[in-house]
């Protein structure tokens, strides 16, 4: 899917902006974002940026929009529909993740919305708690605004050195999609080591009884 969605931007940068934004707004919405590979294209996104094949303009505003409105949306059905919305069929597999960032609100309160962006499931869930839980809305808007405008810069900001230094270095545009489709599969990647590794000792456990 993400190099669909890498080759379709190549194919028309001039819609770059909104294909991106639909992705960071798709990635920031409860449940949905879960499913949403908009980290690892955004990586690669910023390689196309990088090698100068689609302009950054477009793209940061669609993305930032995106992200915020994302957000928002998640944060006013909890606001609307209160606890009633975790019982909802659509959120039943996800009871874990939602009572993790319940967990980490009560907590934290404003730093985790302002933090939560940046931490997987929390990403979709915390928008979602903080409405159920009544934050106010201009801190709410604060910490959703101040995170969008760190947590954009942060997703491009790898791929786009990657694909600054590969045209420093002589590659050609036909080589820049095969490049930014691995910057896209590395956090994949990563995620499944990670994954993998923190599953052995539970797996040796099970074992062991």
């Amino acid at each position: 899917m993400s190099e669909f969605i890498l080759d379709t931007i190549t194919r028309y940068a001039g819609w770059a902006g909104l294909i991106v934004g639909v992705l960071a707004f798709l990635e920031s919405m409860v449940v949905i974002g879960l499913f949403i590979p908009a980290i690892a294209t955004m990586i690669a996104v910023g390689g196309l940026i990088g090698a100068g094949l689609i302009d950054p303009a477009p793209i940061l505003v669609g993305a930032l929009a995106g992200a915020i409105l994302g957000d928002w949306l998640s944060y006013m059905l909890g606001r609307a529909l209160g606890p009633a919305i975790y019982r909802h069929r659509w959120l039943k597999g996800h009871r874990l993740a939602l009572a993790r960032a319940r967990l980490a609100f009560r907590r934290y309160g404003f730093i985790s919305v302002l933090l939560g962006r940046f931490l997987g499931p929390l990403r979709a869930t915390i928008p979602l708690v903080a409405g159920v839980l009544k934050m106010p809305q201009i801190p709410f808007q604060a910490a959703n605004i101040l995170s969008a405008l760190l947590w954009i810069p942060a997703l491009l900001a790898p791929g786009y050195f990657a694909g600054s230094e590969a045209m420093r270095w002589g590659f050609g545009v036909e080589h820049m999609l095969p490049i930014v489709v691995g910057l896209c599969l590395l956090p994949l990647g990563l995620g499944w080591i990670a994954v993998t590794m923190l599953n052995r000792p539970r797996q040796r456990a099970c074992r062991q009884h």
